[in-house]
């Protein structure tokens, strides 16, 4: 019998489902409390988890998703480097 891998899940913040964890895009802040989009998910801090889709993102901002998982205030140019990354992945 081959053993079966765990497929690690993660909850978007913007739709609030469970997806693989490749299948998301990783928001880390790090210790200097300074925010960035990880594309490897291997960078250092505490990390959310969002759907690479535009409307994941509104809903997120909407409802504070992303302020709820790092316990603090996210500034708009997070939001607004997010809505590039996303855009620009699409259109690639």
């Amino acid at each position: 019998m081959i053993k079966q891998k765990k497929i690690p899940l993660r909850k978007c913040t913007g739709c609030q489902e469970m997806k693989s964890k490749k299948e998301l895009i990783r928001i880390v802040r790090n210790e200097e409390g300074e925010f960035s989009v990880d594309f490897t998910g291997k960078k250092a801090g505490r990390g959310s988890y969002i759907c690479p889709d535009i409307v994941c993102l509104e809903k997120a901002q909407k409802n504070k998703g992303l302020e709820r998982s790092f316990k603090q205030a996210v500034p708009k140019e997070v939001y607004e480097s997010l809505r590039e990354e996303l855009v620009k992945g699409s259109a690639e």
